[in-house]
């Protein structure tokens, strides 16, 4: 749906305490207190959900802010003579987007785990997973019942895909809307809350994919309210989220405020940042600094560590540097650069953006492992300019490294994980070279047993002109890359979504139980090696033959060698060594290794 008011009003909505939820301290009673930020509305009201309504007052110390008390339960807000719309911090939307909004006592819950003191993030290993695929049922309570599996593999945080309500039952979650609030179909507030508490009394930490740089077409009524996105920019969405136009003070709060929330409210221990650099800022202070700021003073009240993860092509350490050193002060970010260059060495993909690292790929996995970014300033074909800076070597940990990701599956036709084509020696090479490297690893649901199940894009768009409009889309985008339109799977077709959810019975069978059993190997013998957890890139050193398809990395006294080539080859160690774990077929003699093709071996001098 679309609103039916002109731009120029903006409204949000704060409690006394400053952070989300719809009544005043966040109490679901009679008589609650609402304050809405509408500086260009004659006339606000709030309806009940009994159709009594409730005018609000200006507030005479505060521009364009309304307050007034009202009954609890579900409502909305009514702009002068407009149609009722929900709260823009609503902090539960039980009928979906386009329904009224409903309060939420934070204080009510009772938590399980109250010693939870974090996790900090270097050191750590990530686990992406989205909750509406994760099993069969897709809620949070049906996630938990794995969360077991996840111990036992080592991760030590869960990294859940945006969970903002979206049309529909089924989405990826990032067309997400009403940026305070949890979709209903995965359980609500309540369903996060108790995931959460879950992950913690299993030890696990959990991130949250939050998504700031644009919202969804569907169910979006922050521009029907007011100066929340600007012309000033252009995104690939459309208008810029206002971050520096006017008005955008209260912009920044609201989302400042948002993230705020879910580290408080829920508990969650750090927030993953999708595409920042669509955060289009002008302003001296950029919005991420002003947050990580925020998050720093939020981490310090709460005396437990809380962190912020970027998504960005950038380039640009200055994202990840602390802000007393000129940067924004980010933990991390995602580094697409390692992964393109691994994903060519073991594909032999060279299509699209893969163009930049698909001549010598073993060399572009050295050159990532020893200098952080592959571009640093150097030529990119596929940008057709010169792209990045150089990479502080000390600070390898902030850089995700991953084999796999919901956008590296997810993004191409037919949804295909790399474990459809590629044999498990090989992903075995793959895991081994992400969970040694200096990086901070992330892996992607069921990557660890070689899934065989797809991961493919779905919507659930009510729309139905919406919906067509994805479907056309999609296909248009990848028959421009020879795919037949009938070969791309239909986002809205309900197959796509069950092709989608993982098997829970894989992990126990054949090849499945073997590659587990390689992650798990892995992950612990770099949870008790500090030579294999080692941010320091300047200590990492990397040989290889490209022609016959080998690379042996050296990391103190350890030497991770693999074998991608057609044939058996011998490698140098640089002194006696054993073998500490191995996939495949490897022998040591002396101060060699002779790997077999789609090998593997970890070893220590």
């Amino acid at each position: 749906m679309t609103p039916d008011h002109p731009a120029g009003r903006a409204a949000t909505h704060r409690e006394a305490t400053g952070h989300a939820g719809a009544p005043r301290d966040g109490t679901p009673r009679a008589g609650a207190r609402y304050e809405v930020w509408a500086p260009s509305a004659d006339e606000l009201v709030e309806v009940a959900v009994d159709g009594t309504r409730h005018p609000l007052t200006r507030d005479p110390t505060r521009a364009g802010w309304w307050h007034g008390d009202a009954p609890a339960g579900d409502y909305a807000f009514v702009l002068d003579d407009g149609r009722p719309l929900p709260d823009p911090r609503s902090p539960r939307q039980p009928h979906g987007p386009d329904g009224p909004s409903r309060a939420v006592d934070h204080t009510g819950f009772r938590w399980s785990r109250t010693d939870w003191r974090g996790r900090p993030l270097p050191g750590a290993v990530l686990y992406e997973l989205h909750v509406g695929t994760f099993t069969a049922a897709g809620t949070f309570e049906a996630a938990t019942h794995h969360l077991d599996h996840l111990v036992d593999l080592g991760v030590d945080f869960v990294e859940l895909m945006p969970v903002c309500p979206f049309p529909g039952k089924h989405g990826w979650g990032y067309d997400g809307v009403s940026l305070w609030a949890v979709h209903e179909p995965y359980g609500g507030p309540e369903g996060l809350k108790r995931f959460v508490d879950a992950a913690h009394r299993k030890g696990l930490g959990v991130v949250l994919d939050v998504v700031h740089n644009h919202l969804g077409p569907s169910g979006n009524y922050l521009p029907a309210y007011g100066p929340y996105f600007t012309d000033r920019h252009h995104t690939p969405w459309g208008a810029a989220v206002n971050l520096d136009a006017p008005g955008s003070d209260e912009v920044r709060a609201y989302l400042i405020g948002s993230a705020l929330a879910w580290l408080r409210d829920y508990r969650i221990d750090g927030l993953r940042l999708d595409a920042v650099h669509a955060l289009a800022d002008d302003r001296a202070v950029h919005f991420l600094e002003e947050l990580a700021t925020e998050v720093d003073r939020l981490a310090t009240a709460t005396n437990r560590p809380l962190f912020l993860i970027a998504e960005s092509d950038l380039n640009d350490p200055r994202t990840t540097t602390p802000r007393e050193a000129g940067g924004q002060g980010l933990a991390a970010q995602w580094s697409d650069d390692f992964h393109h260059a691994l994903h060519c060495a073991l594909t032999g993909e060279s299509q699209g953006y893969y163009g930049d690292f698909a001549e010598t790929p073993l060399a572009a996995v050295a050159r990532t492992l020893t200098r952080g970014y592959f571009h640093d300033g150097t030529w990119s074909s596929f940008r057709g300019r010169h792209h990045g800076r150089p990479f502080p070597p000390a600070h390898g940990h902030r850089l995700l490294g991953y084999l796999q990701t919901h956008d590296q599956v997810g993004n191409r036709a037919l949804g295909d994980r790399i474990s459809a084509t590629l044999s498990p020696g090989r992903l075995a090479c793959g895991a081994a070279l992400v969970l040694t490297s200096p990086f901070t690893p992330m892996l992607f649901m069921g990557e660890e047993w070689g899934a065989a199940t797809p991961w493919q894009y779905f919507t659930d768009h009510t729309d139905p002109n919406l919906a067509e409009a994805v479907r056309r889309g999609r296909r248009r985008e990848f028959a421009e890359h020879g795919w037949a339109a009938e070969a791309v799977p239909d986002p809205q077709e309900p197959a796509t979504v069950l092709r989608s959810v993982l098997d829970w019975t894989e992990p126990r069978s054949g090849p499945h139980a073997g590659l587990l059993d390689w992650y798990r190997t892995l992950i612990r013998l770099r949870r008790g090696t500090p030579e294999l957890s080692d941010p320091d890139l300047a200590a990492v050193r990397a040989e290889f033959d490209d022609a016959a398809g080998w690379l042996v990395v050296h990391r103190g006294r350890y030497r991770t060698a693999v074998n991608l080539g057609t044939a058996p080859v011998a490698v140098p160690l640089g002194g006696e060594a054993e073998v500490v774990a191995g996939y495949g077929g490897y022998a040591v003699a002396g101060d060699g290794l002779t790997l077999e093709p789609d090998s593997v071996a970890l070893l220590r001098l």
